[in-house]
């Protein structure tokens, strides 16, 4: 093989998006789609909307992006030490009977339980939170998006949303003040991600996307006190009969 003809040495910029993605799932399209819902959320999101999922071959699919961030968040999960302290918390009247009835030892059980919520809770939560959101963004369109671009709008709001709470997501699954400030910044960042997105295709006034925004967010936060109760009981199940 001549020198014309061997193949040219990757850049540094590709080794880096190619080693990106072989181990979280973000590529140079990918982590150029983050960038931008960043820094022009709302460009990114007309992107979809008008030139399709891949933003006319500029970006990644909004869905592709989203299980990408969920599967970064089940990483924190696991690492940050599960979700077991939802069962551990419990009142003993209801956890102590099942944990006799299980023939395990109390570690046993919770360890069973925190195996079985710590694998479902970020896929159930981010399932539920996608069909929460779809409806609403449908409905406040001007266009009649119709479901699929519909999915695709409530996609786009989570991803600029799960972006800005990547860094504080350790604390989000821990317990005590810490826990709690994450969550009121997680919620406050919700708003501004809606109120940067959605000017001019969800709202037009100020005041009316802060009340949109809040509808999102009461919504969101219903969905997850029902998901949260569904997996605290899938993980009782588990510690009580796996």
């Amino acid at each position: 093989m001549s020198e014309q003809e061997q193949p040219a040495k990757p850049t540094r910029s590709q080794t880096v998006g190619e080693l990106s993605e072989d181990t979280l799932g973000f590529g140079s399209v990918e982590l150029r789609t983050a960038r931008d819902l960043l820094v022009r959320p709302r460009q990114v999101l007309e992107s979809w909307m008008v030139l399709g999922p891949t933003g006319g071959g500029l970006y990644t699919r909004p869905l592709r992006l989203y299980l990408a961030l969920n599967a970064i968040l089940m990483l924190v999960l696991f690492v940050s030490g599960g979700s077991g302290h939802m069962v551990a918390t419990l009142p003993a009247e209801m956890l102590n009977p099942l944990i006799e009835a299980s023939g395990k030892s109390r570690d046993a059980f919770l360890a069973d339980a925190d195996g079985w919520m710590t694998l479902i809770m970020v896929p159930v939560l981010a399932t539920l939170y996608a069909l929460v959101t779809a409806p609403l963004f449908r409905w406040w369109d001007a266009e009649d998006l119709g479901w699929r671009r519909g999915f695709r709008a409530g996609f786009a709001y989570l991803n600029a949303w799960t972006l800005p709470v990547l860094p504080i997501s350790w604390f989000l699954y821990g317990q005590g003040w810490l826990a709690l400030l994450a969550s009121l910044v997680m919620w406050v960042l919700g708003v501004m991600t809606l109120l940067r997105m959605g000017k001019g295709r969800w709202y037009k006034t100020t005041g009316g996307g802060i009340a949109k925004a809040l509808v999102v967010i009461i919504c969101l936060y219903a969905v997850g006190l029902v998901g949260g109760m569904a997996i605290t009981a899938v993980g009782l199940a588990a510690g009580r009969w796996f």
